[in-house]
């Protein structure tokens, strides 16, 4: 008999996660930049090494993907508006 689990196989998916991954440093990003206090920076740097992680893992398996490069992307763009923020944090 199978095992059941609460998630399914698909959102254990290295691509899957790279992708859930990427949209919540996303979302840690703009609240970064839109309320630019060390909590916010910092959970922001957390949700981007998460994603990192989670990028690792995908193109280790699935790195010829296009939805493993659009993260990857994505992903650069993130870490330099989160740069962007730091910077300005620093200027003030």
């Amino acid at each position: 008999m199978a095992k059941h689990t609460d998630t399914s196989w698909k959102e254990d998916h290295p691509s899957t996660l790279l992708s859930n991954s990427v949209q919540k440093a996303n979302h840690a990003v703009k609240q970064a930049m839109s309320h630019p206090e060390e909590q916010t920076v910092e959970q922001a740097c957390d949700s981007i090494s998460h994603a990192e992680n989670a990028l690792d893992n995908a193109e280790q398996h699935y790195g010829h993907m296009d939805t493993v490069q659009q993260n990857k992307e994505q992903l650069e763009l993130l870490e330099h508006q989160l740069d962007e923020v730091q910077e300005n944090m620093k200027d003030q």
